[in-house]
């Protein structure tokens, strides 16, 4: 049986000290730098770490849905990014009103045809726009040359432009992957805020970031960064070269069920730890106190660990940690987290308060 105030497995544990180690080391890096700091909410969607990401000096909050927005603005979150290219329906348009009522609100943009139907939508409420930037992950975003078309059909349509912002995720790779985005970043930033200066437009935000990329920003280009793993980091992280071990702030408890030689099965599986598994990872994340171990396969309730040759292998019943590959779709398969310096001791539940705010 589990000790007394500990849940039973799986569940995801949160180290405090390594997390606030984590939040100032980032913190710290921007101030050094001149840089405002503005963390994506969607990693953790919990107040209990956003509170703590404020008091180490972050200036506001990013997040991706209007959804996550409401909590966090109840919560008393007063400085909102939704770093996101909004395509109103009626619903959405009057729940970015009363938003936009009570905090500071800033929404994405990267469409002539978004930013009209965000300004029907919105019907004169006060919320500002920045345009979003493709610097080489090719998903949302417009070319750094072309932003002015989208800024001016915003400013006719009444709505105020603020700037720009990118999303470097194309950092997310091996070798030189980090630093080319980081690069690329600094340079269709620049091209698209010197764009709107030209044409006009007072730029006051210059907003990039991700976790393996942010301490490689271009201070001289952006004004701000909106890493969000960064706060627990994870395996991709890991093996990615962006944190070290010590910087892991959450893990997946769980417990051997079942073993055969050099492989034990724990009941941890895609339902707790997220199914993501991109092809330069080493598996479907990591033992934490095991690095030489590999998942190698994972079910909805079932991991598979296998150990090399002459490791010490866990035995049925013991508990293990695990590093979940990305830690943003973790947190999101649960309704609360764990927190205490001892994983397997007496822990305290921060609820996930945005978990499946996905409008």
């Amino acid at each position: 049986m589990p000790p007394s105030g500990m849940p039973d497995t799986p569940f995801l544990h949160v180290d405090p000290a390594r997390l606030d180690r984590n939040l100032a080391a980032m913190a710290g890096w921007a101030e050094r730098h001149g840089v405002r700091l503005r963390p994506h909410a969607k990693t953790h969607k919990c107040v209990r770490v956003a509170q703590r990401q404020l008091a180490a000096g972050a200036v506001g909050l990013t997040v991706a849905t209007i959804g996550e927005a409401e909590v966090f603005a109840d919560a008393g979150f007063d400085d909102l990014f939704i770093a996101y290219p909004l395509w109103l329906s009626e619903d959405k348009a009057r729940r970015l009103r009363a938003l936009a009522g009570r905090v500071t609100l800033t929404v994405g943009a990267d469409s002539v045809e978004g930013v009209r139907r965000l300004a029907e939508g919105l019907g004169g409420a006060p919320v500002g726009v920045l345009v979003e930037i493709d610097s080489g992950m090719h998903r949302s975003g417009v070319p750094a040359d072309s932003v002015v078309s989208v800024a001016d059909a915003a400013r006719d349509a009444g709505l105020t432009v603020a700037g720009v912002f990118t999303f470097p995720g194309h950092g997310y790779g091996l070798d030189t992957a980090r630093a080319d985005a980081a690069e690329q970043e600094a340079l269709s930033l620049a091209v698209a805020a010197n764009a709107l200066r030209d044409n006009g437009i007072d730029v006051s935000v210059v907003s990039g970031g991700s976790t393996p990329t942010a301490r490689l920003a271009d201070p001289g280009v952006v004004t701000e960064l909106r890493p969000g793993v960064y706060v627990f980091n994870d395996a991709q992280q890991l093996e990615l070269g962006s944190c070290g071990i010590d910087d892991i702030a959450l893990t997946a408890v769980s417990t051997v069920v079942s073993a055969s030689g050099s492989r034990v099965v724990l009941d941890a599986g895609s339902k707790i730890l997220g199914a993501d598994r991109p092809g330069w990872t080493t598996g479907f994340g990591r033992l934490a106190d095991h690095l030489d171990a590999r998942l190698v396969s994972l079910s909805e309730h079932h991991a598979v660990a296998e150990f090399p040759p002459a490791a010490v292998v866990p035995e049925v019943g013991d508990r293990v940690r695990v590093i979940p590959n990305h830690v943003c779709t973790a947190v999101n398969l649960v309704d609360e987290l764990f927190a205490g310096p001892d994983p397997y001791g007496e822990l305290e539940s921060w609820p996930v308060a945005a978990r499946g705010a996905n409008s």
